[in-house]
């Protein structure tokens, strides 16, 4: 789920660009375009889903629905055959328009023409409405289903809220390091910094609110048959983490992204940037391990392992994708107009 934030979280900032007719972000598409390029290998990543389904869910088991009042009434969703044709629907949407949009960025380097961009106009405004949905059936079928006898009807808001904030917390980090390392013009200045540092706050303020919204519904509520999930995460170690999730993902990213310095300052950007890629790495740990170990925390050689694995994979996907091509869209209508951006 990690990696669908960044991939699926980077196509999508390519398509809003597009989709909004923003400039200021023109000079770091790029960064974006090379990180989508994951989306290839869920393909590769979702295998070992399929081949593990009876171990992770239980509503795979058709003697449990059998006995099961509730699994029986969500068996119209909830099983193998339309689980496998919700998961193809979504890799064939995300590649589809991996392969249209970043084709055309591509072919605009060798020949300059506006039209591609339109072209492009028209595939992030499709995309849009797609990425949502998609994203939400993905939230749903990987995650939520993990605890069939539970639902939200915020689940689907809740990880789209994580999975913008990581995406712009991942462009942030790559598109300071390299305009450090003079790889980016050097027209990119505090204000392109403070409208990434921007985005950053602005999701993740919107995903504390989400958050939040999501726990006062089941609080106030006090159904048993929502609860639970709450309590389950309330208990052992888990309830160490709960907190510290509160203040790791909202708490301190608040404090310290909410003024204008702090948002133009590239050291802190790189900070908070990794920051809350482990926010948000937390978050999918804390929604999906107490299925598995209600009565703590575990911490074992997977959970060290995943930060490592993780920047390998995604810095070997934008090396390769970077030795070929250009890291700006050179010969893009609105590059000129993003290099001179000023609020």
């Amino acid at each position: 789920m990690f990696m669908i934030s960044i991939g699926v979280g980077a196509l999508a900032l390519v398509a809003l660009e597009y989709l909004v007719g923003a400039t200021w972000s023109t000079p770091f598409r790029r960064i974006d375009e090379f990180l989508a390029a994951i989306i290839m290998l869920l393909v590769l990543m979702v295998i070992p889903l399929f081949f593990g389904i009876h171990d992770l869910y239980h509503w795979s088991h058709n003697e449990i629905v059998s006995g099961d009042a509730i699994l029986q009434s969500k068996s119209p969703y909830l099983n193998m055959n339309f689980f496998t044709i919700r998961t193809i629907f979504c890799l064939v949407v995300w590649l589809f328009f991996f392969f249209m949009m970043i084709r055309n960025s591509e072919k605009q380097d060798l020949t300059g023409d506006p039209r591609l961009t339109k072209r492009n106009n028209i595939f992030g405004t499709a995309f849009a409405p797609l990425f949502v949905i998609t994203l939400t059936i993905t939230a749903i079928d990987w995650m939520m289903s993990l605890e069939p006898h539970w639902f939200s009807t915020m689940y689907g808001i809740y990880y789209f809220s994580g999975t913008m904030v990581a995406a712009f917390s991942v462009t942030t980090l790559f598109a300071v390091r390299l305009k450090e390392g003079h790889y980016l013009d050097p027209k990119i200045n505090n204000e392109h910094y403070y409208s990434l540092g921007a985005m950053m706050f602005a999701f993740n303020t919107f995903w504390g609110y989400i958050a939040f919204s999501q726990y006062l519904l089941i609080w106030y509520a006090d159904l048993p048959e929502e609860n639970f999930w709450l309590l389950m995460r309330w208990e052992g170690s888990w309830k160490f983490v709960s907190i510290a999730l509160i203040f790791i993902h909202f708490v301190i990213p608040f404090l310290v992204l909410v003024g204008r310095s702090q948002k133009t300052n590239p050291r802190i950007l790189k900070i908070m940037a990794i920051w809350l890629l482990f926010a948000h790495a937390l978050d999918l740990y804390w929604l999906i391990m107490p299925t598995y170990n209600n009565a703590g925390a575990p911490l074992g050689w997977q959970e060290l392992a995943f930060p490592f694995l993780v920047t390998g994979i995604t810095m070997v996907v934008f090396n390769l994708r970077a030795s070929k091509r250009n890291l700006v869209p050179v010969r893009d209508p609105k590059l000129e107009s993003g290099l001179n951006f000023h609020l």
